[in-house]
């Protein structure tokens, strides 16, 4: 029996390698600008958004508030879209990078870029860790959402605890960033509005260099990946670490463009459920779903805002929903849709 296998095995995984490698031969193949043009596409759109809300602070504040989501989107993507490791702490992430940014800089008097490095750092050491013990303990995708939930659930519980230092459930008021790049509702956009465009020209990279290729290979399957040759640990702590990095970028400057950060701001039910839910409807794994699905349900949540609790209610229907209706999400499903009816004309 394992006779028979062993050529089926070796089989499978010389037709993935054709495969990777008829698609690396396609991309090359073309010119490299075409792969970015979606991005400066994306951004040269928004860009424009506050020439059109630029008197409402109301909408700017929205307009805000889904590119930082667009954000998180993206950076899960790298963690959960490319290599599949289901991080439920999201918010908690972007919270270690938030709060150790503002005691830096308001309580220890550093600077802002040292503050915001070092909670980029620890956030991004967290998720290394998070993925190292998924490997260790060979963790499926299941598991690793429990570890990391459970360490979501301990850092909301630390912030009410440590009250000295946190500011407990009232929060923590942050005066370094007031002035400068994150000042004023154009200022922080724009500052965002940069950092998503990094962050999709990063996952363009990755996707576009061999991390792409052994992303594709553990996604698809770790075992078949590791007997062809692809370092599995290596990889998934790979993206564990970006993805938290990128994560942890978002929560502290947002914490400093807020001027105020508190629990909620980086709660469970705030962070992840929405971002699963705009990625899950963007496309996962795809570039620009985390900016259609940030985008759309940016302002479909403010219309939802009175319901209160009842949204997360409402946004787990939708994710399920998703999952069962559109696995891919419903940007890819529209366009291979219009590819069909095109197809036929």
């Amino acid at each position: 029996m394992s006779a028979s296998t062993a050529p089926s095995s070796e089989a499978s995984t010389g037709a993935a390698a054709v495969t990777g490698a008829s698609e690396h031969m396609t991309a090359t193949s073309r010119p490299v600008w075409t792969a970015y043009l979606p991005i400066a596409i994306a951004v040269a759109l928004l860009a424009l958004v506050p020439l059109v809300l630029g008197g409402s602070r109301t909408y700017m504040g929205l307009a805000i508030g889904a590119l930082v989501f667009a954000g998180y989107a993206t950076s899960f993507n790298v963690i959960f879209g490319a290599t599949g490791q289901l991080f439920l702490c999201l918010g908690a992430l972007a919270g270690v990078a938030g709060y150790t940014s503002a005691i830096l800089t308001d309580r220890a008097g550093m600077p802002l870029v040292i503050g915001l490095l070092a909670g980029t750092a620890l956030a991004c050491l967290l998720g290394g860790l998070f993925s190292w013990i998924s490997v260790r303990r060979s963790l499926d995708t299941i598991f690793t959402g429990i570890v990391t939930l459970t360490f979501a659930l301990g850092f909301e519980n630390l912030l009410l605890g440590q009250r000295e230092w946190t500011g407990g459930e009232t929060g923590l008021v942050i005066d370094t960033g007031s002035e400068g790049f994150l000042a004023g509702d154009t200022g922080g956009y724009y500052t965002f509005l940069a950092v998503l465009a990094l962050f999709l020209i990063l996952f363009r990279l990755l996707q576009r260099s061999h991390y792409g290729w052994a992303f594709r290979a553990l996604k698809d399957d770790e075992m078949t990946a590791e007997h062809a040759g692809v370092d599995v640990a290596r990889y998934l702590i790979a993206a564990g670490a970006i993805g938290s990095a990128m994560i942890g970028v978002i929560g502290a400057l947002y914490a400093h463009h807020e001027g105020f950060v508190s629990p909620t701001s980086y709660a469970f039910h705030h962070v992840d459920v929405r971002t699963l839910v705009m990625l899950a409807f963007g496309g996962i794994n795809t570039l620009l779903g985390p900016v259609i699905g940030a985008v759309s349900f940016g302002f479909i949540d403010e219309w939802l805002r009175d319901l209160g609790q009842l949204r997360v209610a409402i946004y787990g229907a939708v994710l399920v929903s998703l999952f069962l209706g559109f696995s891919d999400g419903v940007g890819p499903a529209v366009a291979k849709a219009v590819k069909r009816v095109t197809g036929r004309r």
